[in-house]
């Protein structure tokens, strides 16, 4: 049996919530084999991020030539990619080892407010980064810095997206857990005009570090498996939907998801002892 291989080029994260840690998990819950690049270390708790360190040039090289080298990874994802630097090595590699499947989480701030991306790396990240990858996963407030366009509504959301689109990016998918309303729901438009919404409902927690990562990941890891982008997305939703539902309340702040419920949710399923099975997607019912 052939595993494919999905690499994450990210942060590491020491409360495991999120970053390379998140992606990790990830990947193993979909059945892929993790790869990883570490761009920068971070002490972080659920509380925030008490310092970052940004990786040495020649060691953030070594990494991604090392992965060149030896692997061949269906698809790759990125995640904090604090500076100029770092955004050009990561592209310098995808083009030489020809990555495929690059989805990009644009990775500014962090559940405590702290930034992670300088801002001279944004017109970085969209004039090189972007024209590479398949996907790129904003947020609200991420979408906004990338376009400068307030998200007030639908039409003012449309006009963000089609601004990024132009920067030869292949897809949006703008996330809708920022927004207000009774439902998340995430915008997906593409360089063909293909769109669709992912709704679930809206949950009342604070259980939410790292669902950026997971979310991303699960979408990388989707597409190696020969996914559809659009049945990548929906999966994406769901694991992230089951990881919110039954949180793990680990910590004292933002409490990071819970990688595993998304499987255990599918065996209890399939085992027929899960009551609450339907529930979980179609009302939001949260343990």
């Amino acid at each position: 049996m052939t595993v494919p291989q999905v690499l994450t080029i990210a942060g590491s994260d020491s409360g495991g919530g999120a970053g390379i840690q998140a992606d990790l998990k990830t990947f193993q819950e979909r059945g892929v084999f993790g790869l990883s690049v570490l761009t920068a270390v971070t002490a972080q708790n659920t509380l925030g991020v008490q310092r970052v360190g940004v990786v040495e040039p020649e060691l953030l090289s070594a990494q991604l030539d090392s992965i060149g080298a030896d692997f061949q990874p269906a698809a790759v994802k990125t995640g904090m990619l604090a500076d100029p630097f770092t955004i050009e090595r990561v592209v310098e590699a995808v083009v030489t080892y020809s990555w495929l499947n690059l989805v990009v989480d644009p990775v500014m701030v962090a559940k405590g407010g702290h930034s992670l991306l300088e801002q001279q790396a944004i017109d970085t990240l969209k004039q090189l980064l972007l024209p590479h990858a398949i996907l790129v996963t904003p947020n609200t407030p991420e979408m906004e810095l990338l376009t400068g366009i307030p998200i007030t509504d639908d039409n003012s959301a449309r006009r963000s997206m089609e601004n990024l689109l132009e920067t030869g990016v292949y897809a949006v998918l703008l996330k809708g857990g920022h927004r207000k309303g009774p439902t998340a729901t995430d915008l997906y438009l593409d360089q063909t005009g293909k769109e669709f919404r992912l709704s679930t409902p809206r949950l009342d927690t604070t259980q939410t570090h790292g669902t950026g990562c997971t979310f991303s990941a699960t979408i990388a890891a989707e597409l190696a498996k020969g996914m559809s982008m659009e049945q990548a997305c929906a999966t994406a939703k769901q694991f992230i939907q089951a990881a919110l539902n039954y949180p793990l309340h680990i910590g004292s702040g933002h409490g990071p998801t819970h990688h595993a419920a998304y499987r255990l949710f599918e065996e209890g399923k399939e085992a027929g002892v899960n009551e609450r099975t339907e529930s979980v997607f179609h009302y939001g019912h949260s343990r």
